[in-house]
């Protein structure tokens, strides 16, 4: 094993040792703190309102208070509004003189890493009997299970999206010859495609997935428009717009004869398109909780954007070796994708460093927890992962440098389709980890 690999592992390790050792605690989904009236009370009058301090801030959402009697009618006087200084606390009008019996307080927010959390809260005025829907408060996300899966799915989609966009850095810096080739263009197009697609189906997806309904509900009017008022949905017809016009950009970078000037001007457009691309995933998860936003959010990017060029890269190197190339292709692009991809995974792992250090609770948590599990696999995965790409690495550089740089890749090319075939394989299970843990709560 090279030095190289060895350092790469040694840097594996710290990523698990900083993430997990010195684990501070770490955000979740929003989560109830206290009510008034608080759940299980018996008041001798009838409350003004009811009011709810949350976790942390999500503004104020429509229609998400909602307060039934014993009969299930609805004793809602107003909208939901914030009662006074506390930004974390909503609360909602309830009708004057309610009559003494059993009420039931259902709620149902967005937290603003994009996830639901609903509950029911339960009070008595007199002396009657406290009738509750589940005895007791839920925190629970109450999602339908389809819902949930094709949710999760389309996200990982998402990603992979991403991730073939990616491409397009190795074409243009590593190997501009790749313009011209089917298969690498092919790649670069599927990229912006499937991310159109899934960030449609995750915009139509949200409504369902929020207010725990099933898949034949995604064009259900009230839950589009419920999607469009929080910054979820606003975001990603962002994303969707930013996709737009990299199909545009993207046309004309891989167009042959394109002046310098305009190559110029349209990669710099590219860049800022996918900024925005990369934003409004690194916006809409678990960082956008924590208490130090900037910085999470800030990591989350950059953990992103790393991955995406280097997997990129990764997939656009096997279109490079899935035939005979010649030398004088090859050497140059693999000689300059090698500092691209070692500076993509010191970004991948000191920002994720950080960002298991912000949600990772504690070590036990990492085989108490669902989250903690999945985490280990993913990175039980990139490590797996850096292993066969260094040596497909190596065994191709010697390939490519056997002939001086003026014959043809004569590496054992069963071989080597084998070995990135299974690096490909890995990549998908990696962004499948990664897609799961975004849609679990650090703390469950």
């Amino acid at each position: 094993m090279t030095r190289r690999l060895f350092a790469l592992l040694a840097l594996v390790a710290a990523w698990f040792g900083v993430a997990v050792l010195a684990a501070a605690p770490a955000s979740a989904h929003v989560e109830l703190l206290a009510s008034d009236p608080a759940d299980g009370a018996r008041l001798t009058s009838a409350p003004a309102q009811v009011s709810i301090t949350l976790s942390e801030n999500i503004g104020i959402q429509p229609n998400s208070i909602k307060v039934v009697d014993q009969q299930g009618t609805d004793v809602v006087a107003g909208p939901v509004f914030q009662p006074g200084d506390i930004a974390e606390q909503v609360a909602v009008k309830l009708e004057p003189d309610l009559p003494d019996g059993s009420y039931l307080v259902e709620y149902a927010f967005v937290s603003t890493d994009s996830h639901p959390v609903r509950g029911t809260i339960a009070f008595v005025i007199g002396t009657g009997p406290l009738i509750t829907s589940a005895g007791a408060v839920s925190a629970s996300t109450g999602t339908d299970p389809v819902t949930d899966a094709l949710f999760t799915t389309f996200r990982w989609g998402s990603f992979g999206g991403v991730a073939l966009l990616g491409g397009l850095v190795f074409v243009l810096v590593c190997r501009p010859g790749g313009r011209t080739d089917p298969a690498a263009r092919r790649l670069i197009t599927a990229g912006v495609w499937l991310s159109a697609v899934t960030a449609v189906a995750g915009f139509l997806l949200q409504g369902p997935y929020v207010a725990g309904r099933g898949v034949g509900s995604v064009f259900d009017p009230a839950l589009i428009e419920a999607t469009l008022r929080v910054a979820y949905g606003k975001l990603l017809l962002l994303r969707l717009a930013a996709i737009v016009a990299l199909a545009v950009i993207v046309r004309r970078l891989l167009a042959d004869g394109l002046p310098d000037r305009q190559r110029s001007r349209y990669e710099n457009l590219g860049i800022a398109a996918g900024f925005i691309v990369m934003l409004s995933f690194s916006a809409t998860g678990h960082a956008v909780a924590d208490k130090i936003m900037f910085l999470s959010v800030s990591a989350d990017l950059a953990h992103f954007g790393a991955m995406a060029v280097w997997i990129g890269g990764l997939i656009q190197l096997a279109v490079l070796l899935r035939g005979e190339y010649s030398a004088s292709e090859a050497e140059p692009a693999l000689a300059r994708f090698h500092p691209i991809a070692t500076w993509s995974i010191v970004i991948m792992v000191v920002s994720g460093a950080y960002l298991g250090f912000r949600l990772v609770p504690s070590v036990e948590a990492l085989w108490t927890s669902a989250y903690g599990i999945v985490f280990l696999l993913k990175l039980s995965g990139f490590a797996t992962l850096l292993l066969v790409a260094n040596l497909s690495r190596n065994a191709v550089r010697r390939g490519v440098s056997g002939r001086g740089g003026t014959g043809v890749v004569t590496a054992d090319l069963r071989k080597l389709r084998v070995s990135v075939g299974v690096e490909v394989l890995i990549v998908a299970v990696v962004l499948a980890l990664a897609a799961t843990l975004s849609s679990m709560s650090p703390t469950g």
